[in-house]
Order: C-alpha cells, then sequence, then structure tokens
C-alpha cells in the first residue's frame, strides 16, 4: 500500500467508525498531505510503515518555520491520530510521534460582537436585493441559535419546530439535538420562506434544505463567510469575523445575561462542560457580579 491507500483507509475509518463529518475529515487528511509535500519535496522514499522519528522531526521542523504555533500543534495532533490509526489497524507497532513535543499555545479567547455591533451588521443588509432577506434570516438564525455554520447551510424546513420552539440540528459526528429558537429568528425565517424562498427555480435534491443560493442549489459555507465579510467591511467594523464569531457571541451574551453553563453546553452542542468554559469570554467584571449577587455573604 501507498501513501494514498493509507489516507483512503483512514478516511473511511474516520467516518464509518468515529463519526467524523466531511469537513473534519478532510482537516486530518490535509495535515498527511502536507507531510507527502514534504517528503516529495526532499527525495525521501518512505512509507507511513517505515518512517522513522527523525524524518518526522525534520518535517515538524519545517513546519514550524512556516505557521504560527496554535496551527503547528493541530498538524501535529492530525498526524498522531493518523499513525495511531495505523497501530490499531497492526500496520506499525509504534507512533513515531510520540515523543515530539507540541508547542504551548495558551489559550485563545474569542473575539465576539457586542449586541450594538450585531444590530448594526444586520442593519447593513441590504433587502432591496433579492437575497437580503435570505442573509438577515440567516444572521438572526447563527446569532439567534448559536449554530456552527456547517449547520446553518445544512438546516432543513423539516428540522423546524415553530410550535414547540425548537429547530432540529445536525452536529458534528452526525449527531442530533434540538436548539431553542427565538420570536425574531422564527419571524424572518418566515418571511424568507413566504417572499424569496418560495419563487426559486429549486433543485430537486434541495427542495428540503432552509436556506439556498440563487440557483435553488445548497449554499457553501464559504458563501456564509463572504456575506458577513462584507457586511462588516460595509458597517467599517474594525474586527475580523467570521459565522463563529456570531457562535462565540451567543454563549457569551447567554452567560453575561445569567444563563447557567450547562444549558449554554446543551445548546451548543458540546459533549464536555469544559470546552463550553474555553468557549466563553469571560470577563473579572462578570465574574465580580456574579459572587454580588449569588454569594449569601454579598451583603455583610
Amino acid at each position: 500500500m501507498n501513501w494514498n491507500s493509507y489516507i483512503k483507509s483512514y478516511q473511511s475509518y474516520l467516518k464509518i467508525e468515529r463519526g467524523l463529518s466531511k469537513n473534519t475529515i478532510e482537516n486530518y487528511s490535509f495535515d498527511i498531505e502536507r507531510l507527502c509535500l514534504f517528503l516529495a519535496t526532499n527525495g525521501i522514499e518512505v512509507s507511513p510503515i517505515k518512517i522513522s522519528e527523525e524524518t518526522l522531526q525534520q518535517f515538524v521542523y519545517s513546519v514550524s518555520t512556516q505557521v504560527n504555533a496554535r496551527s503547528q500543534a493541530r498538524i501535529i495532533s492530525g498526524l498522531k491520530s493518523f499513525f495511531g490509526y495505523l497501530i490499531f489497524e497492526d500496520y506499525r507497532l509504534d507512533n513515531p510521534l510520540e515523543l515530539i513535543e507540541t508547542p504551548k499555545t495558551g489559550r485563545k479567547l474569542p473575539d465576539i460582537l457586542s449586541v450594538d455591533e450585531i444590530d448594526r451588521l444586520i442593519s447593513a443588509i441590504d433587502l432591496t436585493s433579492n437575497e437580503g432577506e435570505r442573509n438577515r434570516a440567516m444572521l438572526e438564525t447563527l446569532y439567534g441559535c448559536g449554530l456552527r455554520v456547517t449547520e446553518l447551510v445544512s438546516l432543513k424546513i423539516s428540522d423546524l419546530f415553530f410550535d414547540e420552539g425548537f429547530v432540529k440540528v445536525i452536529g458534528k459526528g452526525n449527531k442530533d439535538r434540538f436548539v431553542p429558537i427565538g420570536r425574531a429568528a422564527q419571524k424572518y425565517i418566515h418571511i424568507y420562506k413566504d417572499s424569496m424562498r418560495v419563487h426559486l427555480n429549486i433543485k430537486k435534491e434541495f427542495g428540503d434544505t432552509l436556506f439556498l443560493n440563487r440557483r435553488g442549489g445548497q449554499l457553501t459555507r464559504a458563501m456564509i463567510f463572504t456575506i458577513i465579510k462584507d457586511l462588516a467591511i460595509k458597517i467599517e467594523l474594525n474586527k475580523k469575523i467570521s459565522p463563529h464569531t456570531f457562535r462565540h457571541s451567543f454563549a457569551t451574551h447567554l452567560l453575561e445575561n445569567g444563563a447557567d453553563l450547562r444549558s449554554i453546553q446543551l445548546m451548543l452542542g458540546h459533549e464536555s462542560i469544559t470546552t463550553t468554559e474555553i468557549y466563553l469570554h469571560l470577563d473579572r467584571k462578570f465574574l465580580s457580579e456574579v459572587i454580588n449577587t449569588f454569594h449569601p455573604r454579598k451583603s455583610i
């Protein structure tokens, strides 16, 4: 078996055994392909079974001169997973990256938007354009439900349970969860469906997909990024934002207004509450207010 054969076998394992999404599998595969490119560039002919720790150390050093510590740590983690799979399948007896240290990256706090900034972004949408109502409904849903961008573009009409106040979301690992949806998001989704979506020439395979492009097909993740980036430029927002920024803001604003961490964890679809704790942008002022409000000796 050559590298491609092992990579395809690994991809099947990630999809079938671990239930990972297409995007996550592509990211894992990219790390291995980057290693293959390094080997080819340096004229090193070696299989995944025979590659040594020394060769991988050379690769890691090469990567360290090209990317930051966070990206370097991700690449090392991805490759450790690949070689761990080879051990699992009895192709190798050892993991050649076992002793290679991952650079310390520290905790990166997410950027968030204020409520005013979110209002300004949504108000900047041109509702006279064909896609205006769709874009407003999407941003209201991103912020109102804290969805990942992949969850947003995959949302189905059959997943809307407005009478109960929920939407069904297919998250990481194809795991379903029900997320509360507020009246504002419901209102703008109804407007989009009734005034814009009904007039599209919808492709048969996307008949149940909620948010569509002008050709009646599913939107791409990149398109959502572009829409948000253009709005940020339009209002001269001096922040680098993405669809994920709305998710961070959703969680942070809920916490700051008194929501408990466990509820936020369930809405975000995190398996571990530790992930939720890292996800949130906590400041000392907010924590001080928690003590002064809830501690039994706050007034002594």
